[in-house]
Parts: C-alpha cells; structure tokens; sequence
C-alpha cells in the first residue's frame, strides 16, 4: 500500500531512565564499560524496524511511563559511545537518554496496512542519520483510528536481535502493570573472558576481521548507491514451505528440515539466477550464528549484547542453481555446525588483540550502508526471537518488518503477522535483479 503522508511530529525529546524505591538504579551506573569482540565484529550503525499496531492500543502516555521505566532495567540504551586513546569504543552508562518523537497521522491504519517495503517510511521511523550520539531512537505515530506504528532504531554495537526483543518484551509487560519478569544479564567478564593460555585456532583475522592497512573498501556516494537498490518481500505459506523441506529432505519425511535452512536454500538459488552470474563465480552466504546456543557451558538466553558470529557456505554459482535443495542445504548445514564452541572460544581468545595499540590496525569485515555484497547474500532469520509476538496490552502486531535496508544482498526472515501464518522475507537487491526476482521467486524449478 502507499506510504503514509502528512505525519505531524508533536513531540521531539531525550527521554531518560525513570528510578523509583523499587527499581533504583542500575548497580552499573555511570560504569564504562569497553566493547566486548561480538560487538566490535558486528554492524557498527543503528538497525531499524517498524512496527504496526490495530486500535485499541494504550495511550501514549502509558507507553512513555513503560518506556521510561523499561530503560532503568537496560542502561546501554540511555548511555554513549566514548572511544579510548587507541580508538577502542566503550559505553559510558551514564543515562544521558534516549530520543523519543510521537507523532500524529490523519489516515487510518488500515489505509496503509499491508505495508510495502519499497515504499518510503521515513515519516513513520525516527531516522538513523539524526542524533546520532543517542543510541536508541523511538518513535510513536498514532492514526485517526487509534492505531499506532512504532518505528525503532538501536545501534546494533549495543545489543543483538535477542538483547533488542528482551527490551521490547520488559516494556510492554510494564506498560501492562505486569511483573518484569527475567532480567538481563551482565555477564560479559564471564562469557568473553579470554582462555589462559590464549589459543587463536581459527582465520579471524580475514573472517571477522581485516587489517585497515589491507584492501580498502570500494568507495561511491552512499545515496546513489542505495537509489540503486530495491527493499522488496515475498510471502511463503506454510503449504510452500512445506514443499520446500520436501525438497530439502530429499523426499523422506522422517528427516527433519527447519523453515529457516529450507527457505534459505531457495532463497540463495533464486537471488543467484536473478543476478545471472557465470556458472564459475564463488558465491557464499553470510549466516548469522547465536552463541548463546554454542558456547559450552550455555550461556542464558537472557544474556545482554551481541554474541553472535557468522557461517559462511560457499559454492559456485552453478553448484547453486544446478545441484538439489538436499544437496545445498548439507552444505549450508556443514558450514553452520564448523562454527561450535571452539571457534566461538577462539574467537574471544582472538579478541584480545583489539585493545591496545594494535588495535587500532583492524577493522570488522561487515558492510557498510550503500554496499553491495553481489555475487554474496546475507541471511538473517528472526523466526527464533518472538518479536512478532509483542503485545502492549491491544493485541499482536498487525505488521513487522525491517524498513529501508541499506545492503544490497542482505535478507531477513520473520514470521508473516498474517492470518495465514507463514513467513515473510525482506531483502534489498539492485533494481533490474529485483525485477528478475519478483518473477521467480515462488518457482520450484
């Protein structure tokens, strides 16, 4: 559907944590923390979503006072980056806020709804390129019927997918009256604490990192290239996504297959023929890998920050379009399984490596806004981490999705919020593969 229009912003303020008899303040206040590893491999910019909620939905005073209460509970969001002498980032948890924009929209919710990812949202979302200091950025937009979208943007140096959906989740039980339920855990100097004697077993220097005196980065003007790049989704039903792991289990159905590695599989064969690249050029996908899941002995759930890592499967793009689902689906799985608990340890013995002077020297092998990672995919799923689950007290979301992704190539599952159920994948790709894609996506051949 269009994108909204005519959004009066009402209020624009820096919203600190509010501490009460009940719930002081953090024992982490005006701490400095520096960045473990897993936060300085990952995206260093803020990542924003957007929700949709149908009417009745509580006040905008009420999400203010859960909003403000949540952010005493998670004191990275309220704080700010502040660099060491070597150019090290650490957080100063020093509650300097965080910003907050509410906003009035003359249509209805259902004027819009469902959203098109091509469309522009900006006027729904607060953006990225302002404030950049703060980091977290919220925005509340209420419709004529009552309806409200809720645009989100968290640097992504502070928290990972599950970190962001646990904060999510604390605010609307408060803004419930309901207990806050598990707390985020601290536990950094635990899980990233190095081995003794350190043992670098694996290529991080080359896979989560590179040397800044290596190859640069290839340049161009960031707004040409994401004028270049279409934000697109697809819908997958379950009676789809069932032929899929039909394809992937190689037809025997007592061999158990996720939606995540069966839609993937179709996903890197589809965006391999839209991009119409030769039968011998490597192509590989960027997996995100949780090690919250990984690390031995496991580390709670509830752990807050970034501790994920990445598999990377590779193939040539005619392995891709010519060898079975089954056949690519192993290779997706072996390369998923490499990255256990050793690596994820060496990993944090390499990490070591960053602080100090010699730090300095590297830099995180992720992209950057405006790259494009052709003939490469990124894929990430977010079917594991509920947030489609959110409920402020007026029902489950009528939409969720990742506006505006700014990485050619990259691609995010999540559960469709739909009636059908299923599931839905946004991705970018450049305009004339995007074309080729929309015509091929939902072919099994």
């Amino acid at each position: 559907m269009a994108a909204v229009k005519a959004v009066q912003v009402t209020c624009d303020i820096l919203l600190k944590p509010y501490y009460s008899p009940s719930s002081p303040p953090h024992v982490l206040h005006n701490a400095e923390f520096p960045l473990t590893p897993f936060d300085v491999a990952n995206y260093n910019c803020h990542v924003p979503i957007l929700y949709a909620f149908r009417p009745p939905m509580p006040d905008n005073a009420a999400l203010r006072e859960g909003l403000t209460r949540a952010l005493a509970y998670f004191p990275h969001l309220a704080g700010r980056f502040h660099p060491d002498k070597y150019g090290y980032p650490k957080v100063v948890l020093n509650d300097a806020g965080i910003r907050l924009k509410e906003a009035i929209a003359p249509s209805t919710l259902e004027e819009h709804l469902p959203f098109d990812p091509s469309a522009g949202f900006l006027m729904l979302h607060p953006h990225p390129a302002e404030g950049l200091e703060v980091l977290l950025q919220v925005q509340l937009t209420r419709f004529s019927c009552g309806g409200l979208t809720l645009g989100l943007t968290a640097h992504h140096r502070i928290c990972d997918g599950s970190s962001i959906c646990h904060f999510l989740f604390t605010w609307a039980k408060l803004v419930q009256g309901r207990d806050v339920g598990t707390l985020p855990f601290f536990g950094w100097s635990s899980v990233c604490a190095p081995r003794n004697p350190a043992r670098v077993e694996f290529d991080h220097l080359g896979t989560e990192f590179r040397r800044k005196s290596g190859a640069t980065r290839p340049g161009g003007d960031v707004g040409v290239n994401l004028s270049k790049m279409c934000n697109q989704s697809f819908h997958f039903s379950k009676e789809f996504i069932g032929k899929l792991k039909g394809m992937v289990n190689g037809g025997d159905p007592s061999r158990r297959v996720s939606t995540f590695l069966s839609v993937l599989t179709h996903m890197w064969k589809k965006t391999t023929f839209a991009r119409r690249l030769p039968d011998d050029e490597m192509t590989q996908v960027r997996i995100v890998v949780n090690g919250r899941q990984r690390i031995r002995p496991p580390v709670p759930p509830e752990y807050y920050g970034n501790l994920v890592l990445w598999a990377y499967p590779k193939l040539t793009a005619g392995e891709v379009l010519r060898a079975s689902y089954s056949h690519v689906a192993q290779v997706i799985r072996e390369a998923v399984n490499k990255v256990d608990d050793s690596y994820f340890k060496s990993f944090i013995d390499f990490g070591e490596q960053l602080k100090g002077e010699g730090g300095a020297e590297i830099a995180a092998t992720m992209p950057v806004v405006g790259d494009f990672l052709n003939p490469d995919i990124e894929f990430n799923s977010w079917l594991s981490l509920q947030f489609h689950e959110l409920d402020f007290g007026g029902g489950l979301p009528a939409a969720f999705f990742p506006p505006g992704l700014p990485v050619e190539g990259l691609m995010i599952l999540v559960p469709s919020c739909g009636e059908g159920g299923g599931v839905d994948v946004y991705l970018a790709l450049e305009k004339s593969h995007a074309a080729i894609m929309s015509q091929v996506v939902h072919s099994l051949v």
